[in-house]
């Protein structure tokens, strides 16, 4: 079990021998956002949630916004040394180890996301709405990326990116949940305790979902 070091309410590098995670930072971001482009430019849910026509540059602004930026500015990010993967995650408000979200980072996101979505924003912002309202109830953290660049993969790095997250879910006894669009994904999650809690397909049809929680460890 990876050990993690918190001092002073904020999360430190967890040494893993190999990779070694630490939080991500601002200098982070444009790789952040190269990585997870590298990662999901083909995936499933990038070809429904984003038009043919400039998929790539829309999907890395939108990674710099909701998973640099967003993750950075409240502390609640992880990357390897060499940033090839990435685990970003939105927590409860006043958890501890983190901060709010600022409000400039939070106009931008609620000025972008519809034209990086452009002609696909009606049907995943219903999709949203779909899945806010199966989240867990109460406070939980909720992972909103995780990806690890192919020359990187079979090294445990996205199950050490998810160990801080977890930590802070453990330690204050919050359930941690995600929404999953590959079964690939439901496997990997359930290797460090999610498990499916329903489906929830997108709202216009096109892409299947799935959520998933993991309870706190006792």
């Amino acid at each position: 079990m990876p050990r993690l070091a918190v001092v002073a309410d904020r999360v430190m590098t967890v040494h893993l021998g190999s990779p070694s995670v630490r939080a991500a930072e601002p200098r982070d971001v444009p790789r952040v956002a190269a990585t997870l482009t590298l990662v999901q430019a083909t995936s499933r849910w990038a070809r429904w949630a984003l038009p043919d026509d400039g998929r790539v540059q829309r999907l890395t602004r939108l990674a710099e916004l909701d998973a640099g930026h967003r993750a950075v500015s409240t502390g609640s990010g992880w990357v390897t040394e060499d940033v090839t993967a990435v685990a970003a995650w939105v927590p409860p408000d006043g958890a501890p180890g983190t901060r709010p979200l600022p409000e400039d980072v939070r106009a931008a996101l609620d000025r972008e996301l519809p034209h990086v979505h452009g002609l696909r924003w009606d049907a995943v912002r219903r999709t949203r709405d779909l899945v806010d309202a199966a989240r867990p109830a109460g406070a939980h953290w909720w992972l909103a990326h995780l990806g690890t660049r192919p020359s990187s993969r079979r090294l445990g790095y996205g199950t050490a990116l998810l160990q801080p997250g977890l930590a802070h879910c453990d330690t204050t006894g919050l359930p941690a949940a995600a929404v999953v669009s590959t079964w690939a994904a439901v496997r990997f999650l359930r290797r460090v305790g999610f498990e499916v809690d329903r489906e929830v397909p997108a709202a216009d049809g096109g892409l299947a979902q799935w959520l998933l929680v993991r309870p706190p460890a006792r």
